[in-house]
């Protein structure tokens, strides 16, 4: 298996490499430039449900929506906005990117991770510009399938492209900013909603899904810059380019970085001779890469995160909060997210990978719950409520801001995170697409159903998503290893010595044998 080099203590593990490098200024640049790209994603997430709040936009393009909203005062309150065609607006982005992440994976491994950036930026920004100019429900589900393909191809590449560049040391907190991009693309959306839907001709709603070309240029024009990663430049073929760039990277000699370098190239060698990647993942010694892969990030939209995030401005209004308090709402549980999520760029490599799972998923579990009570006991299962005091929507906007920030330090940027540096070389692009695939398939399909869920289940829906919580928790105690100070092309250890993992690992040659 490709990585699977190290030197046998005197206990019987396996010690990793200590590769040397540092974060030089080279590196920090390419890399918090590459995950900038996370500002197209997150953008689109807060901006979403910012304008299905908006009355003007729901009465040209979802007329059924707004008469239940604003003129129906009969209908359960649990019930407004359930509409096949508003989900279907919200949640057809997300099919395109499931799609759009299997191209991804051919083009990230034939031409570069930057080439995937480019062209997720480009299609994006075409995308934005048909959603500002639309005219009719069409043109704003075909802006939003050409933003799904900018999605999927974006987070196909950043990730890997970032622990890639990154030291080993410091590749959690260097990838974490992957996430904070989105926390921050999503605070931006929720203050161009707040302030765009004051605007006086109803046109704010333009605006907002038209801002979203600004990250898509900006990724676009940092993709035309960025260099390709040594691993990237050798799967084309370039070992002295690549030693140069791993070099530059490194802030080091050529023969201080000889060690990580031959590690590299025995990686490329066993990449070179896989011929279908997608066949070998279904390899047993992939068994435990494989299982990760679907399970984490299905998990990370199975917490119910997407349900607060891009409907927080239709849920607040659910809750009884006004249109403008409950974008004011949403925009104060933004900055909540992305301030949460400085703590993982923090502490992913200090504290590890495992000890913010684990953080993180009991306080969602414990906040999901309050916030299940708080609006059952309001609203009951009726939906009906004539008045809320000022203390319990404080109450409920305090319980939602803690369970985003519980997210935001844990499942948010370790789902990105621990998929893209678990897969050696050979597999990396193939497995990262079914990780970007089986996110998006999630999302879609919560948020296809959420609102329809919401009518039918009422606050039973966030115990629904508690449950899920809680089984996710049980999963990473027992069955993620700790991948923390591990460098990229080493991580089959983690497999090797796993109880339960290392059943299904197939290690070549001697194990735990020191390369020579």
């Amino acid at each position: 298996m490709a990585g699977g080099f190290g030197i046998e203590s005197g206990g019987g593990h396996r010690v990793a490499r200590d590769y040397p490098g540092k974060v030089t200024a080279y590196v920090l640049i390419t890399c918090i430039a590459a995950a900038m790209g996370g500002l197209i994603f997150g953008y689109d997430i807060g901006i979403s449900g910012g304008v299905t709040s908006m009355a003007p936009f729901l009465k040209r393009f979802f007329p059924s929506v707004y008469r239940k909203e604003a003129l129906d005062r009969s209908t359960n309150q649990y019930c407004k906005f359930d509409s096949v065609k508003l989900t279907m607006f919200t949640s057809s982005l997300y099919l395109a990117a499931l799609a759009a992440s299997f191209l991804a994976s051919r083009v990230t491994r034939r031409m570069g991770r930057r080439w995937s950036m480019l062209l997720g930026g480009t299609i994006f920004l075409c995308g934005a510009v048909i959603n500002a100019a639309a005219q009719n429900i069409g043109m704003l589900i075909a802006g939003r399938i050409l933003l799904g393909i900018g999605v999927g191809f974006a987070t196909q590449s950043i990730p890997l492209y970032v622990s890639e560049m990154a030291p080993y040391k410091h590749r959690g907190s260097l990838n974490v900013l992957f996430q904070l991009s989105i926390a921050v693309g999503i605070l931006c959306a929720n203050l161009v909603n707040y302030f765009t839907q004051k605007m006086a001709n109803g046109q704010g709603w333009r605006l907002s899904l038209g801002g979203a070309a600004v990250p898509a240029l900006f990724i676009g024009i940092s993709a035309l810059f960025l260099p390709n990663t040594p691993n990237s430049i050798l799967e084309k073929g370039n070992p002295t380019k690549a030693r140069e760039m791993l070099r530059r990277v490194r802030g080091l000699s050529d023969c201080e970085v000889e060690a990580e370098f031959n590690d590299i190239v025995e990686a490329s060698k066993a990449s070179e001779a896989v011929k279908h990647p997608w066949r070998n993942l279904g390899k047993r010694k992939y068994r435990p890469q494989l299982i990760m892969s679907v399970l984490i990030p299905m998990f990370q939209q199975l917490t119910g995160i997407n349900v607060v995030m891009f409907y927080a401005p239709v849920l607040f209004i659910t809750i009884g909060f006004g249109n403008d308090a409950s974008l004011m709402s949403s925009l104060i549980t933004g900055g909540v997210f992305a301030a949460a999520t400085l703590i993982s760029v923090y502490g992913t490599d200090k504290w590890g990978r495992r000890r913010l799972f684990l953080w993180g998923g009991g306080l969602m579990l414990i906040f999901q719950v309050a916030v299940a009570s708080l609006i059952g006991w309001k609203f009951g299962v009726t939906g009906q409520v004539d008045s809320l005091p000022g203390w319990y929507a404080i109450i409920v906007v305090i319980c939602i801001c803690t369970f985003a920030a519980a997210f935001a330090f844990s499942w948010g940027p370790l789902g990105w995170l621990v998929p893209s540096e678990i897969f050696p070389l050979e597999i990396r692009s193939a497995a990262q697409s079914i990780v970007v695939s089986v996110n998006m398939f999630f999302t879609f399909l919560i948020a296809q159903i959420f609102l329809t869920m919401l009518c039918h289940m009422k606050f039973g829906l966030f115990i629904f998503f508690a449950f899920f919580v809680a089984l996710m928790t049980a999963f990473i105690y027992f069955f993620l290893p700790e991948t923390k100070n591990i460098p990229i092309e080493e991580m089959s250890q983690v497999w090797e010595e796993h109880w339960y993992w290392k059943k299904y690992v197939v290690v070549d040659g001697p194990p735990f044998a020191e390369k020579v």
